[in-house]
C-alpha cells in the first residue's frame, strides 16, 4: 500500500521564492519565445566584468587554483579587503575579521545565523530587499517589518526604530544605498540609528553592497566606523557583484568583530566549505589593480547616472506617477497608488499588454510602488518608459 509522503520541513514550507527572480524569469521566457520585452526587473549590471578581473581568474585556473580554499577565503584576498576598509574608511580590521562567502546574499544569511536564535526578533525597515525576512525565518527568528514611505525618503527614523524594539529584539538590518529604493542615509542619520541600537544592545547588520554606486557627490558611510562600541556590534556586508559587475561569480564579503567572524566561518565550513577558489583570484585583481578597476567602475557609474536622470524625469512626466530621485544603487521606486490597482495586478497587466517587466513594490513590503532597475540599456529604458506611459494612459485615476 502506498503511503502519503511525509510533509516537507517547516523551513521549506514557509520560505517564499524570490519575486524579483520570478519576474525576471517570466520576462526571459517571453524573450525566448520571441517577444520584445523591456526588462526592468533584474538587479544586475548590464556591463561585462572588466577584462583584467577575468584574466586573473583564467591565470588562476591555469595555475591549478581549483582545489579547496581556506573556509573564510584565501589570505591575500582577505588582507586586501581589510586594507580596503582601512584606506577607504579608516576602519582598522585584521584579515581574521573578514569572511569571503559565495555571494553577498550568503554573507547576510551567515550574519543572521550567527547572531539570531528562535524567539528573537529582527527589525527590518520596509521597503526591504526581498531576502531579509526569509533569512530571518530560516534562522528561526521573527522578522519585524517597520514601514517607511516616499514622504520620508524611505528612511527609518530613530523614534520609529525605538518604538519597534521589544525585549526580544536582537538585530537591526540597515541597507544603504537601498535595494529597492536607491535611498542613501546620511552619516548623521545612521549615527542616530546606531545610537538607538547601542542603547538597546542590538546587533547591526549593515548591508553596504551598493556602497560604490552613488551619485550627486554623495559619499558612502561605513556604520562600523562610528565608535568602538558600535564596531563591536556591527557586521558589514559588501561584495563584488554590483560594483564590478561580477554577479555570477558569487563573491560576498563580511567584516565583523572576531567572535562573529569566527562563528560565520564555522557555519560556512559546514554549509558551503568555501567560495569558489579561482573566482577569488579575480576578486583580488579587482582590489589590487586599482587604476584599471577605477576606470571600469567610473564608466559604468557614468552610464547609470545618465540613465537614472533620464528615467526619473520621464516617470514624473507620466500623469499619476510620482518618483523620488535615488542617490544610490541602480533602482527607482515610483509611486503608482493613484491608479487604484494593486501593484501586483499593475505589473501583471503591464507585462501582458506592453511587455514591460517591473517588480511590484509589495514584493519589498511596500504596496503601491514599482521597482524599476536602470541597469539595462538606454534603448530599453527609452522604449520601456514609452510603453509604461501608454499603459498608464489607459488606466482610470
Amino acid at each position: 500500500m502506498s503511503q502519503t509522503p511525509a510533509p516537507l520541513s517547516t523551513w521549506a514550507r514557509n520560505v517564499s521564492p524570490s519575486p524579483t527572480l520570478a519576474v525576471d524569469g517570466k520576462a526571459k521566457a517571453l524573450q525566448a519565445a520571441g517577444e520584445d520585452v523591456c526588462g526592468f526587473a533584474a538587479g544586475e549590471p548590464d556591463f561585462d566584468t572588466p577584462d583584467h578581473i577575468k584574466e586573473a581568474c583564467i591565470v588562476a585556473l591555469r595555475a591549478g587554483k581549483t582545489k579547496y580554499a581556506p573556509t573564510p577565503g584565501i589570505e591575500p584576498l582577505r588582507q586586501a579587503i581589510a586594507d580596503r576598509y582601512a584606506a577607504e574608511y579608516g576602519l582598522k580590521v585584521t584579515s581574521g575579521q573578514v569572511v569571503v562567502s559565495p555571494g553577498g546574499k550568503y554573507s547576510c544569511y551567515l550574519a543572521v545565523m550567527a547572531t539570531c536564535s528562535p524567539g528573537d526578533e529582527v527589525i527590518i525597515p520596509a521597503p526591504f530587499w526581498v531576502s531579509y525576512p526569509e533569512m530571518v525565518k530560516l534562522a528561526g527568528a521573527t522578522p519585524k517589518l517597520v514601514s517607511t514611505d516616499d514622504t520620508t525618503g524611505f528612511k527609518l527614523t530613530p523614534a520609529v526604530l525605538e518604538a519597534a524594539i521589544t525585549p526580544k529584539t536582537r538585530l537591526l538590518i540597515i541597507n544603504s544605498p537601498s535595494n529597492p529604493t536607491g535611498a542613501v542615509y546620511t552619516r548623521s542619520e545612521l549615527e542616530a540609528l546606531a545610537a538607538v541600537a547601542l542603547k538597546h544592545n542590538l546587533y547591526i547588520l549593515s548591508d553596504e553592497m551598493y556602497e560604490h554606486l552613488m551619485y550627486d557627490g554623495v559619499t558612502p558611510t561605513c556604520v562600523a566606523t562610528f565608535s568602538k562600541e558600535v564596531e563591536a556590534r556591527t557586521m558589514v556586508v559588501a561584495g563584488f557583484s554590483k560594483t564590478y559587475s561580477m554577479t555570477g561569480w558569487r563573491l560576498g564579503t563580511l567584516v565583523a568583530p572576531p567572535p562573529i567572524a569566527k562563528a560565520c566561518s564555522e557555519l560556512q565550513s559546514q554549509m558551503s566549505s568555501n567560495a569558489t577558489t579561482f573566482a577569488q583570484y579575480g576578486a583580488l585583481a579587482a582590489l589590487k589593480e586599482k587604476e584599471k578597476t577605477k576606470a571600469s567602475v567610473h564608466a559604468m557609474l557614468a552610464a547609470f547616472d545618465r540613465r537614472r536622470k533620464f528615467l526619473h524625469a520621464e516617470l514624473n512626466q507620466i500623469p499619476g506617477i510620482k518618483c523620488l530621485l535615488a542617490q544610490g544603487a541602480f533602482y527607482l521606486f515610483p509611486n503608482i497608488a493613484s491608479f487604484g490597482l494593486k501593484d501586483q495586478d499593475f505589473c501583471t497587466r503591464l507585462l501582458d499588454t506592453e511587455k514591460v517587466a517591473a517588480v511590484p513594490g509589495s514584493a519589498f513590503g511596500a504596496e503601491g510602488y514599482l521597482r524599476l532597475s536602470y541597469a539595462t540599456s538606454d534603448e530599453v529604458i527609452q522604449k520601456g518608459v514609452t510603453r509604461l506611459a501608454r499603459f498608464c494612459s489607459t488606466l482610470k485615476r
